[in-house]
């Protein structure tokens, strides 16, 4: 059925003045929908939180040199990412643990923990969100976790906690409880950001010098969704033909059809991996293992790690996030690292290369919307 619908709602606005705030989330959104042939998407719908919030509070971080995340202030929301793969023997009695500690806490989020380790993504402030870290760190097997963290611009980026018990970590055809995760030599060699950089720079300059012959030794792999790309990607990295992790298939294609791998020589050919926060291209570099690629390499940290230690070096646009917010800026994740960038790169592409899925206009902004339409849902730009 072609046509379109729009709705809009709002409410007041929560002003309050305590130390750990709970801001009253006000919806307060615009959604347009062009059904031009769109197939129905069965996608949780995500509501657009609004939330201000006045409070008083102190300081109360305490200082951590081994431990860059205290930056925020203790008043600030922010989202907190982080995930291990670590053998936990009673994974429900880790969740009890957890689940203790987080009722004193101001916390909204996704936090998964099976026998294979944990994965979560979190929103609070900043007291709370990293007191939380700083518990989890005192576990052993979690002491050298690598968190990341964005701001919360208003409020919680989530509408509520669920921590709880799921086989698979990330959502995968088949599940992945029976992917080697706990294994190092089965996944893919962590590259720092710097050295990612430099890799990316440095293929570049090769194709430059050759530009009849360009590189062909490498694969710049986006583990993500089309729709993720749409909004950012690294320079040189092809669109992926998927609209859910769950069905990605590189590799294992015995057709060919989109994937990027059908022809690739699976010994000398290095596959350089990335995705956000870097828990997809871990799991998915199991399965690559399996299919016997050899040079196997993901970015550590993923996208949200490099903007914030590199900038928008070989990056073109924002980064999609799955919370409230949808898109964030590079500079969200530091301003500073904004700055060599913008030096380094005599032509700042910001959104040239983004297009309106209806029209094929350039867009205003690198956001998505969701379609008002509940059996629509769909996120277009």
């Amino acid at each position: 059925m072609r046509g379109w619908c729009t709705r809009s709602s709002s409410g007041s606005l929560c002003l309050s003045l305590s130390p750990y705030p709970l801001p009253k989330a006000v919806a307060a959104a615009y959604w347009c929908c062009f059904r031009y042939g769109f197939s129905r998407k069965s996608i949780s719908t995500r509501k657009a939180l609004c939330a201000v919030s006045i409070r008083c509070c102190s300081s109360a971080s305490k200082s951590n040199t081994n431990n860059k995340i205290w930056k925020a202030e203790t008043g600030d929301f922010v989202v907190v990412n982080f995930y291990r793969f670590v053998f936990i023997k009673d994974p429900q009695h880790e969740i009890a643990k957890h689940l203790t500690l987080l009722k004193g806490l101001d916390i909204h989020g996704r936090i998964y923990i099976n026998e294979q380790g944990i994965n979560a993504q979190y929103s609070g402030p900043s007291r709370d969100a990293f007191a939380y870290v700083e518990w989890l760190k005192e576990d052993e097997k979690f002491s050298d976790i690598l968190v990341q963290t964005s701001p919360a611009f208003i409020g919680h980026a989530f509408p509520k906690l669920k921590l709880r018990y799921k086989p698979s970590l990330v959502q995968l055809e088949g599940g992945s409880s029976h992917l080697p995760l706990l294994d190092p030599s089965m996944r893919a060699t962590a590259i720092a950001p710097s050295e990612w950089r430099k890799r990316l720079e440095a293929v570049n300059n090769n194709d430059k010098a050759s530009n009849s012959n360009p590189s062909t030794n490498y694969i710049l792999l986006d583990v993500r969704n089309g729709y993720e790309w749409d909004v950012g990607h690294f320079h040189g990295a092809q669109r992926p033909d998927v609209d859910c992790f769950r069905s990605t298939s590189f590799g294992l294609s015995p057709t060919g059809g989109s994937d990027q791998l059908l022809h690739v020589d699976k010994e000398k050919t290095d596959i350089l991996m990335y995705c956000t926060g870097g828990i997809r291209c871990d799991v998915y570099s199991t399965i690559l293992r399996q299919q016997g690629f050899q040079n196997l390499y993901t970015l550590e940290g993923g996208v949200s790690h490099y903007l914030k230690t590199e900038g928008p070096i070989k990056w073109v646009g924002n980064l999609f996030a799955f919370d409230s917010r949808l898109s964030l800026p590079p500079s969200a994740y530091n301003d500073e690292t904004m700055i060599e960038a913008s030096m380094n790169q005599q032509a700042f592409e910001s959104d040239k290369f983004a297009k309106c899925y209806v029209c094929g206009s350039q867009v205003s902004e690198l956001r998505h919307r969701n379609c008002a339409n509940l059996d629509c849902n769909f996120l277009f730009l």
